[in-house]
């Protein structure tokens, strides 16, 4: 009989900890996105110096390398999320708006065509097109070997009505 209710008990949280995960996440629109190609490479440890110049990127363990195309249609958005590591995004044509879930006043940012940003990893942000023609973005992000390259997020309480 108490193991009858453990595992009824058990079985009631697992439930709602998916549905409070369905409730919580926000949902991607207007996004086609292309795999231009994945790599798995053992430990990174480059490192490039000149005497104005520097570049290093080291880790642990083996990652997961992608390209991708991203395009965002007008009022396509990614919804919120993160990355388990860093990511360089080139934006194209258009113009991407992020906003950052650690900004307490939820400012946008716009990146235009041309330029981009690097998004360090374990940030939860949201990245959409708030213009009127069709953002084209690349990115290279590198995760640790067999995660997820995005994780969806729940809306930040400083962010209401940034979706």
């Amino acid at each position: 009989m108490k193991t009858r209710f453990v595992l009824a008990l058990l079985f009631v949280v697992a439930a709602v900890a998916a549905y409070g995960g369905t409730v919580l996440a926000t949902s991607q629109r207007g996004i086609m996105s292309t795999v231009f190609a994945t790599s798995q490479l053992g430990e990174i440890n480059a490192k490039t110096l000149s005497s104005s110049w520097q570049a290093r990127i080291n880790t642990k363990g083996e990652s997961d390398v992608w390209m991708l195309e991203n395009r965002i249609a007008p009022g396509g958005s990614f919804g919120w999320h993160s990355h388990p590591g860093p990511s360089i995004v080139i934006v194209k044509t258009g113009a991407l708006t992020l906003y950052r879930a650690d900004d307490p006043t939820c400012t946008p940012e716009v990146v235009a065509a041309g330029s981009g940003f690097v998004d360090d990893g374990g940030d939860t942000h949201l990245v959409r097109n708030e213009g009127t023609v069709e953002t084209v973005v690349y990115v290279m992000s590198i995760v640790p070997r067999g995660a997820a390259r995005r994780i969806d997020q729940p809306q930040p309480s400083n962010c209401p009505s940034v979706q």
